[in-house]
């Protein structure tokens, strides 16, 4: 009878690559289970979520200051709209009758200011990375969500943001109203921390070639 030697250095590599390879492999495959249905809860949020957002003329002290202005006559010319009614889904068929009175609302904000930049605003799918909402503590997966979007002059400065849908835009708005609209899975993904959750960076990565090939 022949016994194979479990001293041989040969033997003992190839069994020592082939249990780390094993568990590379199951490694791989729980997080990439782990990521499917991190992806799975990204597109629940998404589709649950309205944001608002205002895109600036430029960088410049002027623009970025009528940007915030704009934005401010906007939530309170919309009021009856962005209080928490009107649900993403909801939002294109609700919102749209009333582009042209936000439109009006806005140029007289930067008419204020004494700037004539050109305004436009539009309801549908916008794409945006990964966000954290500090006022509530919230972060948002990058992706395609339904937004208003205020588009001011050259729209090429930075841009604000907020969530319309749960109504975290307005002062008075709770952290929980997130809570009525998101399951617990939702939840517990946007109340993560993306500094210490790599899967925020994986999806976007994903998200952003996606929006590429669109």
């Amino acid at each position: 009878m022949k016994y194979r030697n479990l001293r041989n250095p040969t033997e003992h590599r190839r069994r020592r690559w082939r249990l780390l390879r094993g568990i590379a492999i199951l490694a791989g495959t729980l997080f990439a289970l782990s990521l499917a249905s991190f992806q799975a809860r990204s597109a629940g949020v998404r589709r649950e979520v309205l944001r608002l957002h205002v895109i600036a003329n430029s960088n410049s002290e002027i623009d970025q200051r009528a940007k915030y202005h704009v934005r401010d006559v906007i939530l309170a010319e919309g009021a009856s709209l962005f209080d928490g009614t009107v649900s993403a889904a909801q939002a294109e068929a609700a919102i749209t009758p009333r582009i042209d009175m936000l439109e009006s609302a806005a140029q007289r904000a930067l008419g204020e200011l004494g700037l004539e930049h050109p305004v436009r605003v539009a309801v549908g799918q916008a794409f945006f990375n990964t966000r954290n909402y500090e006022a509530a503590g919230l972060t948002f997966p990058a992706g395609r969500y339904q937004a208003v979007q205020v588009f001011l002059g050259e729209n090429s400065g930075e841009n604000w943001w907020c969530v319309m849908f749960p109504p975290l835009c307005l002062p008075a708005a709770q952290p929980a109203s997130i809570d009525a609209v998101l399951t617990d899975g939702q939840l517990r993904l946007v109340q993560s921390d993306p500094r210490f959750e790599v899967r925020f960076r994986v999806v976007e990565l994903w998200e952003e070639l996606v929006e590429r090939l669109r």
